[in-house]
Formats: C-alpha cells, sequence, structure tokens
C-alpha cells in the first residue's frame, strides 16, 4: 500500500466557464468598447479629463472582457497528454495581462490629472454630463449581462471593473454637473484621480487574486488545518499528514494527502468516504490520498520467518 491512490472519475471539466460565458463576454465586450469609444471623442471634444479616464478604464475592461472570453474558450479545450490539467490557467493569465494593463491605465490618468491641476484647460460641462448619464446605464447593462452568467476569476475581475467604470460615470457626471453650474474645472482632474483609485484597487485586487493562483496559494475559502481535522475524523483514520491544497486552475482545486490507518484493509472504503466528503462538503475533486500503516502495525512474517523477539537460530 506505499502507492499513491486515485480517484477514477476525471473531473477536469467541473469548474470551466459554460459554453454560454463566452457568449455573455462577447456581448460585454461590444457594449464597452463601443461606448469606450463615444467617451474618449466626447471628452476629447469637452476637453474632460474625466471622461476620458473613464473611456481609457472602459478601453481596459473590454480588453479584460476579450481576454477572459478567448481564455474561457481555450479552457473548455479536453486535458492532453503535454497538459493533463487542462488549460484552465489560461484564464489566470488573462487575469494577470489585464491587471498590469490596468496598472499603465492608472498611471496615464494620474500624470495627466496632475498636469490638469498645474495647468488648468477649459472644459464644457453639458456634453460630459450627457455621455455619462449614457455611460452610467451602459455600465448598469454591462454589469447585469455579466451577473447572470457563472465563470471565474476572469468574470468576477470584469464584474470589479465594471463596478469602478459604475463610480467613474457617476465621478464624471458629477463633473460636468459642478462646472456647468459653477464653473470650478479642477473637479475634473480631482475626480479623474479617485478614478484612478478606483481602477487600481480593483488592478492590486485581480493580480494578487491571479500571481495566489500561479503560485499555488490555498485558496482563500479554504483552511488546509480544518478539511485536515474534518478527514482525520474518520473512524478509520489514525492521523493525517504532508497534507497540501493548491489551485490548480482558475476554479480547479487540488489536494494531496497521507493518510495512516486504523484497519488498513479498510481502504477502498474509506477512500471513497473521504472523495466524497472532499467533493461534497469542500468542493476539492482532485484529490491524491496516499495510505499508510500505523507506526506499531505488525507486518505479516514470511514463512520460516521467527516471531517478532524472538532471533533466528543461527548455525552454530
Amino acid at each position: 500500500m506505499a502507492g499513491h491512490e486515485h480517484s477514477h472519475d476525471d473531473h477536469h471539466h467541473h469548474h470551466h466557464a459554460p459554453p454560454s460565458s463566452t457568449r455573455t463576454l462577447l456581448i460585454a465586450v461590444g457594449l464597452t468598447a463601443g461606448f469606450a469609444a463615444v467617451e474618449a471623442v466626447t471628452g476629447w471634444l469637452a476637453g474632460s479629463l474625466a471622461l476620458l479616464g473613464d473611456a481609457g478604464h472602459m478601453v481596459s475592461d473590454a480588453l479584460a472582457l476579450g481576454l477572459a472570453a478567448v481564455a474561457a474558450r481555450i479552457a473548455r479545450l479536453p486535458a492532453g497528454r503535454r497538459h493533463t490539467w487542462g488549460l484552465g490557467r489560461v484564464e489566470v493569465l488573462a487575469g494577470l495581462i489585464n491587471g498590469l494593463f490596468m496598472l499603465a491605465i492608472v498611471t496615464g490618468i494620474a500624470v495627466e490629472a496632475v498636469r490638469r491641476l498645474l495647468e488648468p484647460g477649459e472644459v464644457t460641462g453639458g456634453p460630459v454630463m450627457a455621455v455619462a448619464a449614457l455611460g452610467l446605464g451602459v455600465n448598469l447593462l454591462v454589469f447585469w449581462v455579466l451577473s447572470r452568467g457563472e465563470g471565474g476569476i476572469n468574470i468576477r475581475g470584469a464584474l470589479l471593473h465594471v463596478l469602478g467604470d459604475l463610480l467613474g460615470s457617476v465621478a464624471a457626471l458629477l463633473s460636468g454637473a459642478i462646472i456647468l453650474f459653477t464653473g470650478w474645472t479642477p473637479v475634473d482632474p480631482l475626480l479623474s484621480l479617485l478614478i484612478a483609485a478606483v481602477v487600481l484597487r480593483a488592478s492590486l485586487a485581480l493580480l494578487r487574486e491571479a500571481l495566489h493562483v500561479v503560485l499555488e496559494g490555498v485558496p482563500a475559502h479554504l483552511d488546509p488545518e480544518e478539511v485536515g481535522r474534518d478527514l482525520a475524523a474518520d473512524p478509520a483514520v489514525a492521523s493525517l499528514h504532508d497534507l497540501h491544497i493548491w489551485q490548480a486552475g482558475s476554479e480547479t482545486v487540488a489536494l494531496s494527502a497521507h493518510v495512516v490507518l486504523r484497519q488498513p484493509e479498510a481502504w477502498p472504503e474509506v477512500l471513497d468516504r473521504l472523495q466524497a466528503r472532499l467533493a461534497d462538503h469542500w468542493h476539492i475533486a482532485h484529490a491524491t490520498l496516499q495510505p499508510e500503516l500505523p507506526p506499531a502495525f505488525p507486518l505479516q512474517r514470511m514463512e520460516g520467518e521467527p516471531p517478532s523477539g524472538q532471533a533466528s537460530p543461527s548455525g552454530g
């Protein structure tokens, strides 16, 4: 019983994005990219950095959604000889690329906002308000489309971005109103800095989550000690050691552990019980469990071998 026991079920595709996710993401890409172009043109003509900043944020969201759509498609490809886990981590790579791109967007917005504060320019409040109000409606629609579907790290990241877009549209709306009624133009770069802060927060959260998966960290919702105690509570298990839990993909969690048995002959039933417990209670479908004998378990003697504690007969 020194070898590893594996589950006989193939779980490679249990947590990949469903087929409808790609279509949902593409709809969101079209809405977001289309309105980003409208915002960019209006912001340029009106001289509104807040509107340009929100357009930049929406461009990053459109790219994020596009990457997520491609990744969701690739992640559904079957596992092969060269990729036995499948290609689920493509979604994680898409999240990393998107997070890094968003950091570049934040830097650009912040630099331009500081320049505008030092050298104020003219901003037309009316068009800014109109486009920002329209953007708020588009962002609400995109959020609704995405929230209806299922998905992994890309969908959650995209929802964070859309929430940032909602705040950006509100900020641009406020900027246009304040400029229209008071003429105080510094509010535009100040609110654009607020947008940059929102984008930065979403970017860092996405990067942190993606890097955690790449480094095979324990998923945030799981505590290895708690999982170990739960498995060791089985009456046939004497103890558990070398427990490892990691995230093999955006939604695929794997576990390995050494299980010390009280009754080694009961291992097939114990294995079924432990794997069912992991799948049903902890949502861990990929588990590799190695059985071990308890330290004092008497091994079966070979024929002609003396009982334990007795010396072998000598020839002299």
